[in-house]
């Protein structure tokens, strides 16, 4: 991968920043996207001055069209070049019931965790058709396969996830490019910070008692993907943390707070 480019959505924190680090220390040079700028010039100084590569921030919101086709404008010449397409972009907003939702946080998932995706994947990848080669990886997440108490539209987003990943390997299949799609279970990010509305306390209740998948952990199974031969695809990874079996708090044991 070594002197390749690749495209990391979300890369501002989470996920996106671990996937973005361990892409650079193996030689890669990135374009990173994100709406925090300041905390991608950040990332942008610290890749340059551990790794020695090019970092091109992105700032833009994926959810929407006119603001991704004009980031890109003017660096056809970099994005041609992108051979690594990493759909990390994601959020979940809400934990109520459908009957108490606010539909404000349900245009805000689907705007980003289906329609951002679409967008990036559809600007990115006739390069790599033209090319016949590349990968396209998409962060999708367990809530892709069961469903979540409190999370119904959240899943719905991320089934999607899933639908258009087999899909798109559909719609691939003859050309040299890979499509994988992997799912997490608790991962320690803003994301239930987020879910929370912004409330930190309940946010942290949530790992409480167990130890949740760290952003690192997410970006080394990205990176292991990335690195099978050309003739292997790694279609779906399910990545739980081992105290964590199934999708629910119900599902999550806890040690006693305080437990030696």
């Amino acid at each position: 991968m070594k002197g390749s480019w690749a495209l990391v959505t979300g890369a501002s924190a989470g996920m996106g920043r671990a996937i973005a680090r361990a892409l650079a220390a193996r030689g890669v040079n990135l374009l990173v996207n994100a709406r925090r700028e300041n905390r991608l010039l950040e990332l942008k100084e610290e890749l340059y001055g551990k790794h020695g590569v090019r970092t091109e921030p992105l700032i833009f919101d994926i959810r929407d069209l006119k603001q991704c086709e004009s980031a890109f404008k003017g660096k056809e010449d970099l994005i041609s070049e992108v051979s690594i397409l990493v759909n990390n972009a994601g959020l979940g907003r809400g934990a109520g019931p459908v009957y108490e939702a606010s539909i404000d946080d349900w245009e805000q998932m689907i705007d980003t965790n289906i329609k951002g995706l679409l967008y990036m994947t559809r600007l990115i990848l006739p390069h790599m058709v033209k090319r016949n080669a590349g990968h396209v990886v998409n962060i999708g997440s367990v809530g892709g396969r069961w469903t979540l108490p409190g999370g119904v539209v959240y899943c719905a987003t991320k089934f999607a996830v899933r639908a258009i990943t087999d899909g798109l390997r559909m719609d691939l299949m003859g050309k040299k490019i890979r499509v994988t799609n992997i799912e997490p279970g608790m991962v320690k990010t803003e994301f239930n910070l987020m879910r929370m509305g912004g409330d930190e306390a309940k946010a942290e209740v949530l790992y409480e008692g167990f130890k949740p998948l760290q952003p690192e952990d997410i970006a080394e199974a990205v990176i292991w993907c990335l690195e099978r031969p050309p003739h292997v695809n790694i279609q779906e990874l399910v990545v739980f943390p081992t105290d964590q079996v199934g999708v629910g708090q119900m599902y999550i044991h806890r040690e006693p707070i305080g437990h030696a």
